[in-house]
């Protein structure tokens, strides 16, 4: 027990109860209180160490001599002699602040707590306790404010011990995790909080016992147990606790409710969000006139920021240039333009199939957005609202088996008029549709809807081109002698307008046909305005039996007053008897030459500008062709790509040509546009192939 061993080590009781020594620092260390046995006489029996730190006497001078004498001055000693006496005699002890002498000759204020003691022959002795008034309230001090602070802070806090069981517990962390006080005393954090992460939870604890290194402002977010529907964000630190040796003695952990931070960051991000779709969609709608690409790309910008399923459907009067005039028990016929889906879903099966129509009764709820012109949302859906929002019952059963939960319909508007609607649907995201939603909805559908309006107008007005054009292009005459003739026209793709390329077979006096094919610069109704007027002319011109040089020169006056006022034209003149062919180009590609058993050749026509330009001459050239010798005319939407050189696109058709062999004209007009004309060209064409007859 006096080792070395004995002291370091505790002891076990009879009762299993383990004695711990009191580790050197503790609080009586830090008060330093002093231990002082008097005798009845009033001489001092026994002395402590700490005493001879607070009145500078040794034991040796301390043991034996009167205490009254040695520790208090002359005015107080009779107040001392009586107080002591009292003591002896009732056994009251006495509690309180003296000044005391010391061995230095200095006055110091003590606490003093005095007692009677009796021993074992019935004698008693004085047993005084001492510490220095000012150490003692500064102490008190400090636990008074530590104990105010922990109790009436808003933070919560605990206080575990070294098997990471909470031995204090503050009314603040009460209120946060909903567990009573006495509920914590004693117990883990995973037995009262059995909820959450007890694994990392724990894990975390220990390390900072371990390593004292503090964990801080380590954020949680979860539902709160007073509050189980909405989530609540709380900023956790862990310090270890030490004593004055150094010796870990537990863990303290405040909690600090962050929830309103944690939302203000959470929308600041939902902020940021919606201006980086904002700022998405305003680059990936509206790259082209397409309409059913510009719907796309609506419905992808939607999906998966705004929704899991997307789609966007048109009004069909929209479509076909009618005016909209909806009955309020009226239904509503959409056409279906895309349907976007965030991952492989049936809710697609559910949607209707681009292109198609579909008809939505009055209680519909996307009847109700584009008859209304304002978005509907229902955050929730049920069985009686699911059916609202879909086609039919099947579509309705579909949209339940995909766990489609929230709806958002808002109108697509465009200069006033209701265009459709833009569908929206949630099953995987488990957040219902909010009014935020509905505001970025209502921002993408505006900005979408004028791509899709422009789209709609720009198919409209090439629609309306596009039958003007083909109304004035000929049919093959049936009245031709000695010549086969085939020919094609293709108009730009549906993303480009429609050009002013144009072709014409005239028959002409004495069996010669004249042969034409021109380009107006430019597109739209414009240029195919201007197409009519030169065609018309052209063959007004052609019955005059004017020279191919003449006939041009005159196109070119008349060209020179239209908008636009340049046109390319090559006009060609068969004649069997003579077994010739007269020719003459206006700024024209070359036409190509192909006799039997020879290599096609590009005919090097007299370089002229085109139609429009004026005051330059125009010259022909006189070329012989026999029977199954074949010429080609065409414009330069046959060959002409953004990426290759004009020459070798022309290498390119003569290459082609050399392949054609027997083929008729029909299959070679054919073969020619399948794999000269690249997909998706900007420019329409016009082909005119001819081969004298035998």
């Amino acid at each position: 027990m006096g080792g070395a061993d004995g002291l370091g080590a505790g002891r076990e009781t009879a009762d299993g109860a383990e004695v711990r020594p009191s580790p050197v620092g503790g609080l009586l260390d830090v008060l330093g209180v002093a231990a002082i046995v008097i005798d009845a006489d009033g001489r001092i029996v026994l002395w402590s160490p700490q005493a001879e730190e607070l009145f500078g006497y040794t034991a040796h001078e301390a043991l034996g001599r009167y205490a009254a004498r040695l520790f208090v001055a002359e005015e107080h000693l009779s107040l001392v002699l009586h107080l002591f006496d009292e003591v002896m005699t009732t056994g009251r002890s006495w509690a309180g602040v003296f000044p005391v002498r010391r061995k230095d000759g200095s006055t110091r204020k003590l606490e003093f707590r005095n007692m009677r003691l009796m021993d074992d022959l019935g004698d008693f002795y004085a047993l005084g306790l001492a510490t220095d008034q000012e150490t003692l309230r500064l102490v008190e001090r400090d636990l008074a404010l530590s104990v105010r602070l922990v109790d009436q802070s808003p933070i919560g806090l605990a206080v575990l011990d070294t098997d990471l069981r909470y031995v204090a517990v503050n009314a603040a962390l009460e209120r946060y995790d909903g567990v009573p006080a006495r509920e914590h005393l004693g117990r883990t954090v995973a037995e009262t909080l059995p909820f959450i992460d007890v694994e990392r939870t724990e894990a975390a604890l220990r390390r900072v016992l371990d390593t004292g290194v503090p964990l801080l402002d380590r954020q949680v977010v979860g539902p709160a147990p007073a509050d189980a529907d909405n989530v609540h964000a709380w900023s956790v630190s862990i310090y270890r606790l030490d004593d004055v040796a150094g010796r870990p003695i537990g863990l303290a952990f405040s909690v600090i409710d962050v929830t309103d931070r944690y939302r203000a960051a959470a929308e600041a991000e939902r902020a940021r969000d919606r201006l980086a779709v904002v700022a998405d969609a305003s680059v990936r709608i509206g790259t082209t006139l397409d309409l059913e690409q510009t719907a796309r790309e609506l419905a992808d910008v939607a999906v998966p920021q705004l929704a899991d399923i997307a789609a966007v459907d048109v009004l069909d009067t929209v479509l076909e240039g009618r005016p909209t005039r909806m009955a309020a028990d009226g239904p509503a016929v959409f056409r279906a333009l895309a349907v976007s889906a965030a991952y492989p879903t049936v809710a697609v099966d559910a949607a209707d199939p681009p292109g198609l129509l579909a008809r939505y009764g009055a209680d519909r709820l996307v009847t109700r957005c584009v008859r209304t012109a304002r978005p509907v949302r229902e955050e929730r859906l049920d069985e009686r609202t699911l059916s609202c929002v879909a086609r039919d019952g099947r579509a309705a059963r579909l949209l339940r088996e995909a766990g489609v939960h929230s709806y958002l319909a808002v109108p697509l508007i465009a200069r006033g008029e209701v265009l459709g609607a833009l569908d929206l649907k949630r099953a995987r995201n488990p957040l219902p549709f909010t009014e935020d939603d509905t505001v970025l909805a209502s921002e993408l559908a505006a900005r979408a809807a004028v791509c899709i309006d422009n789209a709609r107008l720009y198919r409209q007005q090439r629609e309306t081109a596009l039958t003007l054009q083909r109304s004035m292009l000929p049919e093959t005459p049936g009245d031709l002698v000695g010549l086969d003739v085939a020919s094609r026209y293709q108009p730009a793709g549906a993303r480009s307008e429609v050009g002013g390329d144009w072709f014409d077979i005239i028959p002409l006096s004495g069996e010669r046909t004249a042969l034409v094919v021109g380009d107006v610069m430019g597109s739209g109704i414009n240029a195919a305005t201007s197409m009519g007027r030169l065609r018309t002319a052209t063959r007004t011109l052609s019955r005059l039996d004017l020279e191919p040089a003449e006939v041009l020169r005159h196109l070119d006056e008349i060209a020179a007053g239209m908008e636009p006022s340049l046109a390319t034209c090559v006009y060609a003149v068969y004649d069997p008897r003579r077994g010739e062919c007269r020719l003459c180009s206006a700024g024209h590609l070359p036409p190509v030459l192909v006799r039997g058993g020879h290599t096609p050749v590009l005919l090097d026509l007299p370089t002229a500008p085109p139609l429009g330009v004026g005051g330059i001459p125009f010259r022909e050239t006189t070329v012989a062709i026999a029977p199954g010798d074949r010429l080609v005319l065409y414009t330069d939407g046959l060959i002409e790509t953004r990426d290759e050189d004009i020459d070798a696109r022309l290498e390119a058709l003569l290459a082609l040509l050399r392949t054609l062999g027997d083929s008729s004209l029909e299959e070679s007009c054919d073969r020619l546009l399948r794999e000269l004309r690249h997909p998706g060209v900007h420019d329409d064409v016009a082909l005119l192939m001819a081969c004298p007859l035998a």
